[in-house]
């Protein structure tokens, strides 16, 4: 496998990181997955303006730009062949001996490669469950931070309840996100999401979804909404990077659309490849 390490390709087992690196020590980095469809990124434009936002939000000076970074992503694709799966990348504040505050004659470390990622057909089909966990990660999730061991636990936590997914709430009128997605709703033939401010992170899938919205006529609103709100929901559903689309059909206990996913889901996961061809959603 050859990883992208800075402006250089190598291969993995030459892939060394200094012991001082800040994402080693603080987290201090973000970081992106971007989805390979037959050889080719999906929304990559987004991708990279979200990037963009993280590291002008986290105070990491690497310019994407002249770095050349879709070109590199590129050539990392064609270098390993890779037609399937997704793309890891992570920038880092670079090495520095230990000390809290921002060093001042650091280099951003980035490394990006290419990880297997493969269809949820089975979780798309059948619906998944999840439980409610108490959001107790920090208030700036929308910057895509490799400081993610709040994520970590929720997720276990839902996989030691034998469910796939934790939705987060920060109080009883305040569901969030999913530990590693975001959740929609579905009331009456409306869709209902979190606004895209600091308690989410604003996925791409997501925004995707928003696109898909319009053209499919399917009314999408952006609201806080409840945990009761959400269990009394005539359907509910998940998007990710690696998720897609992926309807809920239990929380805890309480059943939803009768334990099968939902038309509304389904109609999002029939469009999303007629149109995944697009370049970008945004400017």
């Amino acid at each position: 496998m050859f990883v992208l390490l800075n402006d250089e390709f190598v291969n993995r087992n030459e892939c060394l990181i200094d012991i001082e690196d800040r994402a080693n020590q603080f987290g201090d980095g973000v970081y992106e997955v971007i989805r390979v469809y037959d050889g080719e990124f999906f929304l990559l434009h987004d991708h990279l303006k979200r990037l963009i936002y993280s590291l002008e939000e986290a105070k990491i000076n690497y310019d994407i730009h002249h770095h050349n970074l879709a070109d590199q992503l590129q050539k990392l694709v064609e270098m390993n062949n890779f037609k399937d799966g997704g793309i890891y990348l992570q920038i880092s504040r670079g090495a520095s001996p230990r000390s809290h505050p921002f060093p001042k004659h650091t280099q951003p470390t980035l490394i990006a490669y290419p990880i297997p990622v493969t269809r949820p057909l089975e979780s798309q089909e059948k619906g998944i469950e999840a439980i409610l966990h108490e959001d107790l990660r920090w208030l700036r999730c929308d910057i895509k931070s490799l400081n993610l061991l709040g994520n970590v636990m929720a997720k276990q936590s839902a996989l030691d309840a034998g469910a796939k997914e934790a939705i987060l709430y920060r109080d009883y009128n305040h569901v969030t996100e999913g530990s590693s997605t975001n959740v929609f709703i579905v009331k009456d033939g409306v869709v209902k999401t979190h606004p895209a401010n600091h308690y989410i992170l604003n996925g791409i899938t997501r925004l995707y979804l928003f696109y898909l919205a319009e053209l499919l006529n399917i009314p999408i609103v952006e609201e806080v909404y409840s945990i009761e709100e959400l269990k009394n929901a005539d359907e509910v559903f998940i998007s990710s990077t690696t998720s897609e689309v992926i309807s809920v059909i239990k929380i805890d206990d309480v059943q939803i659309n009768n334990g099968k996913p939902g038309p509304i889901a389904q109609k999002f996961l029939q469009a999303f490849f007629k149109h995944k061809n697009i370049k970008h959603l945004s400017k």
